[in-house]
């Protein structure tokens, strides 16, 4: 779909030209259309939004909190200063490159702040992140300010999160994400159910909760990270997904994260369809997922979040 009209025969014949070379289309606009500009946009946004919605399922897990996200611990906050620092000031480093360092080290600075209160809980971690959060918020207020309108148009894009620039090189940057950083909590899954049991509970059990908390807050930062860099700030997706796929099949991680990652893909790239099919303009891809998320958001105060949990 989009706002060049292709007929889906067309597109498969298209496809399957060049992947298994049964139809011979020649070198015609739409097979550039189709190979070079809609399906690399279509892949990518499948991995970002299974990427989102399963690092939001592991942090809903080890922190026992159904309304936590990827951007709890500063991910967003830290990605959105290295976005407005390389567009203000450094031009020659790539932008993805500056968003996914200072996401990383959002995160970090999070955790070394939670470990000053001596044990890095649950809760010393949520307030370190809205800590680090904050800080970089107001950097990045400080940088719009600064930098001259032309500049600040493009920061303020970006931070509304876009698929409009996908190609190739992105897709296979998002895999790399994917596959350090979703792949070994799907390995993992399993160890989700213990450790959202409670801390004495998983201890009793045999798990080392430090060690498997910082693992999987590591995996989901790095695929949150990889992420957004790529297509800027996406909220609310790591939020409603793993809610969604909760209600429908139940609290058990060994479906659940697998499950995720299928209904973040989908729910991703239908957003995409909208944004870029509503209007002969693209819209930012966040401004759809945030008009989806508010509403669901106060669904869930309303209802506590407990039946949702499986509790």
């Amino acid at each position: 779909m989009g706002t060049y009209g292709i007929t889906p025969s067309t597109v498969i014949k298209i496809i399957l030209n060049e992947t298994v070379h049964i139809f011979n289309v020649g070198d015609v606009p739409e097979k550039t259309i189709v190979i070079d500009v809609r399906l690399p946009r279509i892949v990518l946004a499948g991995l970002v939004g299974g990427a989102l919605s399963v690092s939001g399922v592991a942090l809903q897990g080890i922190f026992r909190n159904p309304l936590v996200d990827p951007f709890i611990l500063g991910i967003s906050a830290g990605a959105a200063f290295g976005c407005a620092l390389t567009i203000g000031f450094l031009g020659v480093i790539p932008v993805q490159v500056m968003a996914f360092l200072f996401a990383v080290l959002a995160v970090v600075i999070a955790c070394f702040v939670a470990m000053t209160q001596g044990e890095m809980s649950r809760l010393s971690l949520i307030l370190s992140g809205v800590i680090v959060s904050a800080f970089f918020t107001a950097m990045v207020s400080i940088v719009k300010f600064l930098v001259d309108p032309h500049k600040l148009q493009s920061i303020v894009y970006w931070l509304m999160g876009s698929f409009s620039l996908s190609d190739w090189k992105a897709v296979k940057t998002a895999m790399f994400g994917v596959a350090f950083g979703v792949l070994p909590i799907f390995f993992m899954r399993w160890r989700l159910n213990v450790m959202s049991m409670g801390e004495e509970e998983a201890k009793a059990l045999g798990v080392n909760i430090k060690i498997e908390r910082l693992l999987f807050i590591g995996f989901s930062t790095f695929a949150v990270a990889i992420a957004t860099s790529l297509c800027g700030i996406i909220g609310w997706v790591g939020l409603m997904v793993p809610h969604l796929v909760r209600m429908l099949t139940g609290p058990d991680h060994r479906t659940l994260v697998p499950l995720s990652f299928s209904a973040g893909a989908a729910f991703m790239i239908a957003a995409d369809t909208l944004s870029r099919t509503l209007t002969s303009f693209d819209i930012p891809v966040g401004i759809i997922t945030a008009i989806t998320g508010a509403p669901f958001f106060m669904y869930l105060m309303k209802r506590g979040g407990r039946e949702a949990w499986g509790r």
